[in-house]
Order: structure tokens, then C-alpha cells, then sequence
């Protein structure tokens, strides 16, 4: 009897959920391959169902899901897809994230509340992921929540370049939106080539999310272009607060930069009103046409992901995507 040694072939597969598929088929172009066909549906009392209509078995599996409204019916076909794909033996599973659910809930603030982020990394962990790649946490800690490797992409990149190629940058200030994200601002200012930076000081009361108690500007803004940056924006109360704050006190224009998307309820109302120059997202979240307007631009983050999916699958590094930052 003889055996047959060798060594297999690796097969790189990408599964999307349906929340966001035209970013996924970006993606799916840029690896110069095709979304891994499925049946996904939802019976009459919500439950979903998916199936994938091809063999699975060793393949190195990447699983996108855009976690926007519904998010917990988003979360939870992912969890499936990943569950069936460890029972159809896939040799491993890396779950792609574009925007991580529940982020902001990364600590407790006050007894008897849970840390939902945490909750996130656990579901995944248990339903069979190996690695988890996402884009511009809400905190950088969160990668520790999950026991395995997370890819953490950073979209600042694909903003800078834009700002800088559109924007002088001699007379550029960067604003933080709060005291917490200094530390991000300061890595804005670097890539913007040592510019200024500014925050804005607010308090907030607890008890009453999304909405900002009162505000000022600390740092030097009058007479300059501000660009206010933030991973995320959602109902755009605190992003617009701070738009008309740093007018008021003598900023000659307003650009704002974030990540991620949400634009929850009143979110295209206020961002259009509050007099800023433009608004630049990632497409990490769907946005529809509904919630656009002409000072809205929405740069592709499919390139990125796409060469964060071809290291992880050459077994690469993903670190050097960003210098040696990531």
C-alpha cells in the first residue's frame, strides 16, 4: 500500500452576507476572483438560513459582513455563515469586519452594565472564527477581546491621501472631536506633514446618549481650514456641534473626515445644515442615496481590504500595508 504525500493546495474563498454585497464584489474584483455563491434567507419569524452552494472543505475562508440597520440580524447571519462553514470543514475562517458592532460598548461606565464588544468577540470565537480583520476601531483595545489574531486596517490612510491631494496643507488644523481622540489627531497632523492640532472640550451627561451638554475649542483655529476627524459619525449631534462651534470662533472652513458611516435618524439633516465644506466617509457601511447630499463624498475602501486579504492568505504581512503603523 503506498501513501501519497504532498502538500495541498491552498484556496482562498470569499462569503458575503447581504447587508453591504456591492462592497464585497469590489473586493471580490480587486482579488481578481468571484463572491462564493450561497442561498441565504429568512423564514417567516425572522430566522435566517444559509447554505453555500460549493464545496468548502480546506479552504481559507473569508467571511464579509457590513454591520449597518438591522445590525443584530447583520451579526447574527455572519455567526450562521460562519458556523456552517467550520461544519463543511473549512480550514480556516478569517471574519471581515468593515465596522465592528457594539464598539462603543468596549467598558463599563457604571455597575450592571455589560461590555457588548467583548460579548462580539466571544460569539465569533465560539461560532468558529480563527481571525477577525476590521477597519478603524472604536478603540484600539478591543483587538484583545478576541483570542486569535485581529487584523486592525486603518482607514486614516485612505483619508489623509485624500485630504492631502485636495486640500493645502499649510493651512490645515486637525480637530479631534474630543479629548480621547488626541492621540488619533496627532497621527492625522503627522500625515498631513506636522500641522496643527486642536480639540474640542465637551461633557456629557450619561444618561442621555448621543447628545453633547455643552462645548469649546481648545487650540488655535481662527482663520484656518479645521478638518475634524472621528472613526464614526451616527446621528451627527456631536460632529455638527462642533462644525458650528469652530465657525464661530473664526475657522475659515470645516472638513470633516470619519471612517464609518452610521447616519442614524436625523443624521443627512444635520450634517447638511451645519456648514461644513464637505464630509468624507469610507463605503465600510452602506450609504444609501437617501442619505447623501452634494457636499458628501464616499471613498472605497475595497482596495485596502483586498490587499489586507491577499497577506493574510500568502500568509504576508498585513503591517506593512501601513508602514509598520498597523
Amino acid at each position: 500500500m503506498s501513501i501519497t504525500s504532498g502538500v495541498p493546495k491552498k484556496n482562498l474563498m470569499l462569503f458575503s452576507g447581504r447587508a453591504h454585497p456591492e462592497l464585497a464584489e469590489e473586493v471580490a474584483k480587486h482579488l481578481n476572483t468571484t463572491i462564493t455563491p450561497q442561498s441565504a434567507y429568512d423564514f417567516a419569524n425572522g430566522e435566517i438560513f444559509v447554505r453555500f452552494e460549493e464545496s468548502v472543505r480546506g479552504c481559507d475562508a473569508f467571511v464579509m459582513q457590513s454591520a449597518c440597520a438591522p445590525i443584530n440580524q447583520w451579526i447574527m447571519e455572519q455567526l450562521i455563515m460562519v458556523d456552517a462553514l467550520k461544519r463543511a470543514s473549512a480550514k480556516r475562517i478569517t471574519v471581515i469586519m468593515p465596522f465592528y458592532p457594539y464598539a462603543r460598548q468596549d467598558k463599563k461606565h457604571k455597575g450592571r452594565e455589560p461590555i457588548s464588544a467583548r460579548l462580539i468577540a466571544d460569539l465569533f470565537k465560539t461560532a468558529g472564527a480563527d481571525r477577525i480583520m476590521t477597519v478603524d476601531l472604536h478603540t484600539a483595545q478591543i483587538q484583545g477581546f478576541f483570542d486569535g489574531p485581529v487584523d486592525h486596517l486603518f482607514g486614516q490612510t485612505l483619508l489623509s491621501r485624500y485630504i492631502k491631494e485636495n486640500y493645502p496643507a499649510s493651512n490645515i488644523t486637525v480637530v479631534s472631536p474630543d479629548a480621547g481622540r488626541t492621540k488619533l489627531a496627532e497621527k492625522w497632523a503627522d500625515d498631513l506633514g506636522g500641522t496643527p492640532i486642536a480639540f474640542i472640550h465637551k461633557t456629557r451627561d450619561p444618561l442621555r446618549p448621543n447628545e453633547v451638554v455643552a462645548n469649546r475649542v481648545v487650540g488655535e483655529v481662527e482663520g484656518r481650514l479645521c478638518v475634524v476627524i472621528d472613526d464614526m459619525v451616527d446621528t451627527g449631534g456631536t460632529i455638527a456641534k462642533a462644525v458650528s462651534q469652530l465657525l464661530d470662533e473664526g475657522a475659515a472652513d470645516v472638513v470633516i473626515a470619519a471612517t464609518h458611516g452610521v447616519l442614524s435618524g436625523p443624521a443627512r439633516e444635520r450634517l447638511s445644515e451645519c456648514g461644513a465644506k464637505e464630509i468624507i466617509f469610507t463605503n465600510t457601511l452602506p450609504i444609501p442615496d437617501e442619505k447623501r447630499y452634494p457636499q458628501m463624498t464616499v471613498l472605497s475602501i475595497a482596495p485596502l481590504l483586498a490587499r489586507a486579504i491577499q497577506q493574510v492568505f500568502e500568509d504576508g504581512s498585513v503591517t506593512s500595508l501601513f508602514d509598520g503603523d498597523a
